[in-house]
């Protein structure tokens, strides 16, 4: 489960499953942007909700790939299948939504990937950025959440958004038990990640 946000083991080797998962140890938009500046992501847990405000104008099209993949229910079931406290929190893989391929979670993704965007955000705490492999192009619907700085992802990284509320709620997923491989002893499940008009976030 180490190596650098890759989903699923580390590096990834052609041809075998790799996890789009970060390590802890340091190794156009202009157009959309007004409309997607106006929405966020209310992203609901089983241990509460988050708000999440998108930066368009580092990730556009990190941005709109997220957005739509809310939009079409892909992140529902998923759960927060890798937690390391102090670190960070990672989800948005949909093998998560099926508890016999476990051995598996880490590595599945929407069925394409999207080209990196990384900028000079830095990964501080509450930062969302994209998980990937080895390949910098190879971000597609996994996604971790800062739970403290993490300078040694800033431009590794496609950092494309913050937590705006639920900070208390990142604390719990960051402190629920773990298994040896990072794994929640007890599942922590995304019920719904909705986009809405920032006017109407909770």
């Amino acid at each position: 489960m180490a190596g650098l946000l890759v989903q699923g083991t580390a590096l990834g080797q052609a041809g075998a499953a790799a996890s789009l998962t970060p390590t802890n140890q340091p190794a156009g938009g202009a157009s959309a942007k007004g409309a997607a500046e106006s929405e966020v992501a209310v992203i609901e847990t089983s241990e509460g909700t988050m708000v999440l405000e998108f930066w368009p104008d580092v990730a556009p099209r990190t941005v709109e790939n997220f957005k739509k993949l809310a939009r079409q229910g892909f992140y529902d079931g998923t759960c927060f299948h890798r937690v390391i406290k102090g670190f960070m929190i990672q989800g948005g893989d949909p093998l998560t939504k099926d508890e016999s391929q476990k051995a598996r979670w880490g590595t599945g993704g929407p069925g394409y990937t999207i080209k990196a965007e990384f900028n000079s955000r830095k990964h501080e705490r509450g930062v969302v950025s994209m998980a990937r492999r080895s390949d910098p192009d190879s971000a597609g619907s996994q996604f971790f959440i800062c739970h403290g700085d993490a300078p040694h992802l800033d431009g590794r990284y496609t950092a494309f958004g913050r937590l705006i509320k639920g900070e208390e709620v990142l604390d719990r997923i960051a402190n629920t038990p773990t298994d040896a491989q990072d794994r929640p002893l007890n599942r922590v499940t995304v019920k719904t990640i909705r986009i809405v008009p920032a006017s109407q976030a909770p």
